[in-house]
């Protein structure tokens, strides 16, 4: 019963994908219809359409497998291998600094928000809250 859930999960999220490929493909947008879809389903989550737990176990194993997902990405570089011959060194180094940063960024302001988080709670605990 369990992958029955995972399943129809996945197809949801598959459907909203769908739904904003529709989307782009009938407004012409150059927004890419996998962002549209993402919009679509942040949306429905924050209106409480769709609540998280609903889709929570489709959307951890689709997680749990993303690196594997990555691998016809990577070997398509293969492709433009001409393109990283001239200055390929300074493109890899470019990519590994930005998302280094991305990295750090994200973690210092995950962890301001969750220690604000909990400074809010504790202040809630010693007035009675």
């Amino acid at each position: 019963m369990k992958y029955v859930r995972i399943c129809i999960q996945i197809i949801v999220l598959y459907a909203i994908y769908w739904m904003g490929a529709f989307i782009q493909g009938i407004l012409n947008t150059s927004i890419p219809s996998s962002i549209i879809g993402m919009i679509i389903l942040f949306f429905l989550l924050q209106t409480k359409v769709i609540k998280e737990k609903w889709l929570a176990d489709g959307a951890q194993f689709l997680l749990t497998y993303l690196a594997l997902l990555f691998v016809p990405a990577t070997v398509g570089i293969i492709d433009y291998l001409s393109f990283f011959k001239g200055k390929g060194f300074v493109t890899v180094l470019l990519v590994l600094l930005s998302t280094f940063l991305v990295m750090m960024i994200s973690g210092v302001v995950g962890g301001t928000l969750a220690s604000k988080k909990t400074q809010d709670k504790n202040i809630g605990k010693e007035f009675g809250a």
